[in-house]
């Protein structure tokens, strides 16, 4: 029995409400006949999780069937691919579904809002689901937004993420580094430097806030080198004198009639050999 529904804010809006109330409208379906949707925003699963799972269902069954498309005479996953997968553990033979009669974009939507409600994906994995709606369908983020009820700057947010590097997207997937982390090192507009942060995060137990102070920090402090690389060629002639002497760098800033001048050392050892130059 195929179902046509319409489409609308929220998992319930999609999806029957035959799916907790009864038997009406269910189906079981041999698994030998399901498979999983490859455009499922959900890439990653645990299986420790999926083991648990299993375990519930051999003691209770399926208490909530499976949502399916039919496809080349067979039927792709919906939503429920967690049961699915748990059940093919226990060595079920077939699962309660509901068959539905949607085009590819519902698939994805429903797909998309029932990870997003259970709270299944990745950030990662929900800023490429979020993408695909927007590029593929043609949607606004106004109308992402009010489909599946989330703000459009929450939408934005996210989205963004895929503009980090690829090794620091792989540690916001292993929840290695935080969804805020990774929004912090957008702020880096190199892609080496937020790898090199999220280095700093992982080795040094940064929080978010720790994690922005420190990018605003070096920020200042690259300002700083910037109006030094600015200094007219008077000052800039003595810096470059002053670090050859010292044989280290120095830092030269000038303001009207007064300025102050830097000079760094990097060890202990260091310090005694400039202050030797300077007979100290």
């Amino acid at each position: 029995m195929n179902k046509k529904f319409a489409l609308g804010k929220g998992l319930g809006a999609l999806i029957p409400d035959e799916i907790n109330e009864g038997n009406e409208g269910k189906l079981m379906i041999s698994l030998n006949k399901i498979k999983s949707n490859i455009d499922q925003p959900r890439k990653s699963f645990d299986n420790e999780k999926i083991a648990e799972l299993a375990e519930s269902i051999k003691n209770h069954g399926i208490i909530q069937p499976l949502i399916l498309k039919e496809n080349d005479g067979g039927y792709i996953i919906v939503a429920g691919e967690r049961r699915w997968r748990a059940a093919k553990m226990v060595g079920l033979k077939e699962v309660p579904a509901i068959v539905m009669d949607l085009t590819e974009k519902q698939v994805l939507e429903i797909s998309l809002i029932e990870n997003i409600q259970r709270q299944d994906l990745n950030p990662i994995e929900e800023a490429l689901a979020y993408k695909k709606l927007l590029s593929d369908f043609n949607l606004t983020q106004e109308e992402l937004s009010k489909r599946i009820g989330k703000s459009r700057t929450a939408i934005t947010n996210t989205i963004r993420l895929i503009n980090l590097d690829s090794r620091v997207q792989q540690y916001v997937i292993d929840g290695i580094i935080s969804e805020g982390h990774g929004r912090a090192l957008l702020s880096l507009e190199d892609s080496e430097l937020q790898y090199i942060y999220s280095q700093k995060v992982i080795d040094e137990k940064l929080s978010v806030r720790e994690l922005e102070k420190l990018i605003r920090n070096a920020s200042l402090k690259s300002e700083k080198n910037k109006k030094n690389e600015q200094l007219n060629p008077y000052y800039k002639d003595i810096r470059d004198r002053l670090q050859n002497y010292f044989g280290t760098k120095v830092n030269l800033s000038s303001k009207k009639n007064k300025g102050k001048i830097e000079i760094e050392y990097y060890s202990q050892e260091d310090l005694e050999r400039i202050l030797d130059i300077i007979n100290l």
